[in-house]
């Protein structure tokens, strides 16, 4: 969204780059978070866990909890 709101020019090599950081982190947060609570190989929890502590974490650091 950036891209285009900020008239940026990216080509097609940077933004293959760039998603495939993005995908390549998100299958490690997903696997990882599956794996430390008993579901190895479970993306479906895997990412709601993951999704959970993101968000947790971010609460405790605005001293919402």
């Amino acid at each position: 969204m950036s891209q285009n709101s900020m008239r940026y020019f990216w080509s097609f090599e940077e933004v293959d780059g760039k998603l495939k950081a993005i995908m390549t982190d998100l299958y490690k947060n997903v696997s990882k978070a599956a794996s430390e609570y008993g579901m190895p190989g479970n993306f479906v929890a895997g990412a709601n866990i993951a999704g959970f502590l993101k968000v947790a974490d971010s609460m405790l650091a605005y001293g919402l909890v």
